[in-house]
């Protein structure tokens, strides 16, 4: 499998993560500990919206424009992952649901996933080899 083709379906996973715990979390809103009232189902599915459309161009700009500014804007993509850590600042592990705690921690988990990946291509020598043509320009 290409390092471009990895890159994709590590946002994908990544991607689909964040979806089940931002839905979760709008479709369970009044059980999460201690959310701030402000916090509404629709401003949490425009944030997810907002943090995949980061992923999105991050993606595009790899692909299309320069693979380093690309593996930046993904790398913070990833980042963005661990908010959802937030909700432990806002209440014990305890205090959440399993589910609550398994979409969490999945994000989580798929984030760190991508940023170790997007960490690893960073540092990695760019050479050209019959390996890897289909990530060059």
């Amino acid at each position: 499998m290409s390092r471009a083709h990895m890159l994709l379906l590590l946002m994908i996973v990544y991607g689909a993560a964040s979806l089940l715990h931002f839905v979760h979390n709008a479709v369970y809103i009044q059980s999460y500990p201690n959310l701030p009232m402000w916090i509404t189902p629709l401003g949490v599915y425009a944030s997810w919206c907002a943090i995949a459309m980061s992923g999105v161009v991050g993606y595009w700009l790899y692909r299309r424009v320069s693979q380093p500014a690309g593996l930046v804007v993904i790398a913070l993509y990833a980042l963005l992952g661990f908010g959802g850590l937030d909700h432990y600042v806002l209440a014990p592990m305890g205090a959440h649901s399993i589910a609550m705690n398994a979409t969490i921690l999945t994000e989580v988990t798929a984030a760190f996933a991508l940023l170790g990946f997007v960490a690893a291509q960073s540092f990695r020598p760019r050479g050209k080899s019959v390996a890897n043509h289909d990530d060059q320009r």
